[in-house]
């Protein structure tokens, strides 16, 4: 080592470290086209050092305190997680990063008999001869509703990449009610609830949920223009929160990737990656500039209303113009093109209502964008669009996701650096207006590893508190002990209610999750025991019970009541087609049964008070016994009743 090295100490040790990542970052990727650029120069100041980390048996009173809980206590905070290849929406409780439960969604679960009741497989989705018409599904985001800028435990939404859909949880009984397949797109990724109405200001509560499409296809994708990359197209797609149903989509030049929501409801919003339309990956970063879309929602409904769309297909959803030529008015514009650095990956809105802030993963920028004054450039009163960027200032190498602590603060994953970054985005509004001491970079902490997703305890409303932090490490070798090749991903958990970020926990999980939200257990009030009466099948009482015949069609009707199903046992002939009916009457929380048929391919459960069927063909003579199979009573193994199929 030189000697003018040796007397590098504290902060110019790191930035000297800094400066020869950034470069030898730069080295690296420009072998393939994708050098990180800037149009500042590399002088952004750093802090000193990054954070320590602890062992994970923090005391209460110290940093992190609080996580592993004593039996019998509750977690403070509820987390929805995406289930990723597993199609359904996970639920923990946080600090202790226990899962509570998945909630499936799109794909079949053989635990509560998710895609094998009739009422599961209406929501999901079915082809003509009754099969489910999707099996696979890659959730990647999800969100919930809003009310006064806070969640309000109505609805969660999680997204489907791989097949466009939509589902809506409700959040009083965690389960998935509604799936929507968006028309006429693909790689269905963004995802974002609005947080009012902005058309009324007296509906303060999420009315839409907004889905941005990351792949182009011709449109209508019907077999015309297959090789013809440069007329695909992308839509931004508008969901009815309540019904469910697409209220208008939005075409437009390059892709969606991730989108925000404001507060005051006027604004959704989108980044962009591949401005340049490209087919082939070089050609999806060969600009130096993406784009952040801003769409004005009340001018697009008002378009909607005066009939000036279009509809692609078969679907008969309106399609507005959203693309820059169309578009360069100020005053009439729909939507605004905000130029960011390089293939972003990430918007996300400040609790305080005033930015959103795109990170550039391609570059080692986030842009910092005044929403007042995109309303003013929509208003004809700012003569470049690219003027509502208050700041663009260096945080690191990957930069990704955003989190918030209402602070002030902003914290970013570094996928490249394998790092979170805590920086002050006021202070890096005063860097980029000239301030060069301004020191905007509050903290470092070194992450195990390459971070993605990074969310904060209820960091995107008006309340957020600023105490605990989760990412998304996409790789976790040396984390946990081996287990063959596929290798868990390594979720962390972060306090952040200091100036100092403490990581004080590791959770291996199977992948691949995404995004997840973090809110407050008190915002949700989970009912524990249905009501019978929303079942217009339920079978409210034993004595309702028998096989009802109408010709080769047979109805069986039963109840669960532990320790007994209301039918010992029931027959049926070859060939019928059978739909059994079954009612649990048991009217205490947590005594949920369980009914399944060897050979036939049912399995199913039915919780207090719910009533759940299935359909299928008695095509196999014999005798099958039905059993509870969801632990309920000490009698449980006596649990059962007879299917006799008479030849």
């Amino acid at each position: 080592m030189s000697e003018g090295a040796k007397k590098l100490s504290g902060q110019e040790a790191v930035m000297a470290r800094r400066k020869f990542l950034n470069t030898a970052a730069a080295a690296g990727l420009a072998g393939v086209g994708m050098a990180a650029c800037s149009d500042k120069p590399a002088t952004a100041p750093v802090a000193a050092k990054a954070s320590s980390v602890p062992g994970a048996d923090s005391h209460a009173g110290e940093p992190g305190g609080g996580v592993h809980l004593k039996p019998g206590e509750l977690d403070t905070y509820y987390g929805l997680w995406s289930g990723g290849h597993t199609g359904d929406m996970r639920v923990l409780g946080l600090p202790s990063g226990r899962e509570i439960t998945r909630i499936p969604c799109f794909v079949p679960d053989a635990l509560v008999g998710w895609g094998i009741t009739n009422e599961s497989k209406k929501i999901m989705g079915t082809k003509p001869d009754g099969s489910l018409k999707y099996t696979v599904a890659d959730t990647h985001h999800t969100h919930a509703s809003y009310k006064d800028g806070n969640y309000d435990g109505r609805y969660a939404w999680i997204n489907d990449k791989i097949n466009s859909r939509i589902a809506r949880i409700r959040l009083d009984y965690f389960v998935c009610d509604k799936i929507t397949e968006l028309p006429n797109v693909q790689g269905f990724h963004g995802i974002f609830p609005d947080k009012r109405d902005p058309v009324d200001p007296a509906i303060n509560y999420t009315t839409r949920v907004f889905c941005g499409a990351e792949f182009h296809i011709p449109l209508p994708n019907a077999g015309g223009d297959l090789e013809k990359a440069d007329k695909y197209r992308t839509l931004f797609s508008c969901v009815d929160a309540e019904s469910m149903e697409v209220r208008w989509q939005v075409l437009i030049d390059g892709n969606c990737d991730l989108a925000a929501t404001s507060y005051d409801g006027k604004l959704a919003a989108t980044n962009q990656y591949n401005v340049e339309g490209g087919a082939k990956y070089e050609d999806m970063m060969s600009a130096e500039r993406d784009a952040c879309l801003f769409f004005n929602i009340a001018r697009i409904e008002e378009a909607v209303k005066a009939g000036k769309f279009k509809t692609y297909g078969d679907s008969k959803v309106p399609v507005v113009d959203g693309t820059r030529a169309s578009n360069a008015d100020p005053k009439t514009a729909l939507t605004a093109y905000v130029s960011v650095p390089k293939n972003p990956h990430g918007v996300n809105a400040s609790p305080d209502g005033k930015y959103f802030i795109c990170a550039g993963k391609l570059s080692p920028t986030c842009t910092v964008i005044d929403l007042a004054k995109v309303l003013q450039w929509f208003d004809g009163k700012l003569d470049n669009v690219d003027k509502t960027i208050a700041a663009e200032v260096e945080v690191g190498l990957g930069p990704l996701h955003t989190a918030f602590d209402g602070r002030g603060n902003a914290y970013t994953t570094l996928f490249l650096d394998s790092q979170l970054v805590k920086w002050n985005v006021e202070a890096a509004i005063k860097f980029h207006a000239g301030d060069k001491n301004s020191k905007y970079v509050v903290d470092r902490l070194d992450l195990q590893y390459q971070p993605g997703h990074v969310n904060a305890s209820q960091s995107e409303t008006v309340a957020a508190d600023g105490k605990w932090l989760c990412v998304g490490c996409k790789f976790s070798k040396d984390r946990f002990l081996p287990a063959g090749p596929l290798h868990p991903e390594n979720e962390q958990l972060i306090d952040i209610s200091g100036e100092k970020m403490v990581l004080v926990a590791d959770h291996p999980v199977r992948g691949e999750p995404h995004d997840f939200i973090i809110f407050k257990r008190e915002l949700v009030r989970p009912k524990q025991v249905y009501a019978i009466d929303d079942f217009p099948n339920a079978v409210k009482d034993p004595k309702e019970s028998g096989v009802v015949r109408n010709g080769r069609k047979v109805t069986v009707k039963m109840t669960s009541q532990a320790p007994a199903f209301s039918l010992r046992e029931f027959k049926v002939k070859k060939g019928d087609e059978v739909t059994l009916i079954l009612t649990n009457l048991d009217k205490v929380q947590d005594l949920t049964h369980g009914f399944a048929i060897p050979k036939y391919n049912v399995n199913f459960i039915v919780n207090p008070q719910e009533t759940a069927s299935v359909t299928f063909i008695a095509d196999k003579p014999g005798v099958y016994w039905a059993y509870c199979t969801h632990f309920c009573h000490a009698l449980h193994l006596e649990m059962r009743s007879r299917m006799i199929v008479e030849a």
